[in-house]
């Protein structure tokens, strides 16, 4: 075993640790309790079972792991190992992104008062914690406005008031969120505080960048499909379709924050919209990117996020060229149910599995559930990804894979049986300005 050639990775999948080694790297694994899996052990050379979420438990692991048997690099592409990740490379010197600079991406509040004295452009934002705040915060900056945990991901406790008659619905919400946990999965990530900021208008992107000694290239710009009622995203679709100047901009604009933010190395996943004041940055993860983007961009680019982020800090991340070129086009498309519904079967998943142009399927809808309002990300019933020619036929292809293909039986209840659609999406023929 070599230690300049192994990896100290905190949390995983089975696709992260497999690829890790097929870059020829030892890999020494901290992985949860609730996370841990059979290839995982068979992949990794070493394996640790432990709450990585709480540095009280990573410290001493790590520091006994950097003894015997050694490890040059400590990364993490998953949001709950982010930030101890970062501490194990200030508490080695091993380089890489640290703590105080990983903190500005994890805690939006941190993010914002940041960039406040460097962005003469930056959101308007501030800490929730009273019910007096959201008040206090329609009369300054006007309605309608954000409030969402600092923390967390997947669309989770994100709501929007659009006047003062919102505000008791959606304290009473802080507060019964306050306190548990965001995924219905695996339960890893905390809510504990909220942020109130500024609504953006217009559509959602998602830009993935991949950043080297400063050097930011942004490899793919994602259309995301959304819709105003709640905060569940519905669709993806790569390369997204903007005219040049407005792509120039949206770069731009993404650069200048990652500047700002302090990072220097690692793949990034920036969440934008674009609206009347151009785009403007909603948050931004330094790791990659969720809900199989990465095996759209992979399809479009032919560039491996998870790969690039792993071989990095061992100086063996190929050199992008300042703008990667698309070909063809890839979508995912969201599966959704009618709330109240129950599921009854999942059937075609190993069919569409097998076609050529579907690059993932994933249904997370079981017999017996119940088909709960869309409220973000867990609401779903699954997803497809697929390719197309161009972004226009892979949204479409999409569609038309769910339903025929894929098919999600539910009944109403009344015991009438249906199917599962396709989240509808708009069509984006305007281009913003």
């Amino acid at each position: 075993m070599n230690p300049e050639r192994s990896l100290l990775l905190v949390g995983a999948t089975d696709e992260t640790v497999f690829k890790a080694k097929q870059l020829g790297l030892y890999v020494l694994l901290l992985q949860h309790p609730t996370k841990v899996s059979a290839e995982q052990e068979r992949l990794a050379d070493r394996v640790e079972v432990v709450d990585y979420t709480r540095w009280d438990l990573v410290e001493p692991i790590a520091r006994r792991l950097w003894d015997s048997p050694g490890f040059a690099a400590a990364t993490s592409i998953t949001e709950p190992g982010l930030e101890n990740a970062a501490r194990v490379n200030d508490l080695f010197a091993l380089g890489g992104t640290g703590y105080e600079v990983t903190r500005r991406f994890r805690d939006k509040v941190v993010m914002r008062e940041h960039l406040a004295g460097l962005d003469p452009d930056a959101v308007h934002a501030r800490p929730l914690r009273g019910r007096e705040d959201l008040d206090a915060f329609g009369e300054r900056y006007g309605y309608p406005f954000i409030v969402k945990p600092t923390d967390a991901t997947a669309g989770i406790g994100v709501y929007r008031l659009d006047g003062p008659a919102d505000a008791e619905r959606v304290w009473a919400e802080v507060r019964r969120l306050s306190g548990t946990r965001t995924d219905r999965v695996s339960t890893l990530m905390l809510l504990r505080d909220f942020l109130m900021e500024e609504y953006l208008d217009g559509p959602e992107y998602s830009v993935e960048s991949f950043s080297s000694a400063g050097r930011h290239v942004v490899i793919a710009v994602t259309e995301k499909f959304t819709d105003p009622a709640h905060f569940a995203e519905l669709g993806h679709a790569v390369p997204a379709r903007l005219g040049a100047a407005v792509d120039e901009r949206v770069r731009a604009t993404v650069t200048g924050f990652l500047d700002r933010l302090g990072v220097r190395d690692g793949v990034c996943h920036t969440e934008i919209r674009i609206g009347a004041r151009g785009p403007r940055v909603i948050e931004s993860h330094n790791r990659i990117a969720g809900d199989a983007i990465t095996d759209l961009v992979y399809s479009v680019y032919g560039i491996d996020t998870v790969k690039l982020a792993l071989a990095a800090p061992f100086g063996l991340a190929e050199e992008l060229p300042d703008r990667p070129e698309a070909h063809g086009g890839a979508a995912v498309r969201s599966v959704v149910g009618r709330p109240g519904d129950v599921v009854e079967a999942v059937d075609g998943v190993a069919e569409a599995q097998a076609l050529a142009d579907v690059l993932a399927v994933r249904i997370s809808a079981r017999p017996g559930e119940t088909v709960r309002p869309l409220r973000d990300n867990w609401d779903r019933l699954g997803l497809v990804a697929v390719t197309g020619e161009d972004t226009t036929a892979a949204i479409r292809r999409g569609a038309e894979l769910v339903g025929d293909v894929v098919k999600v039986w539910v009944k109403d209840a009344d015991g009438r049986p249906g199917l599962a659609v396709a989240a509808p999406v708009s069509d984006r023929t305007v281009v913003p300005a």
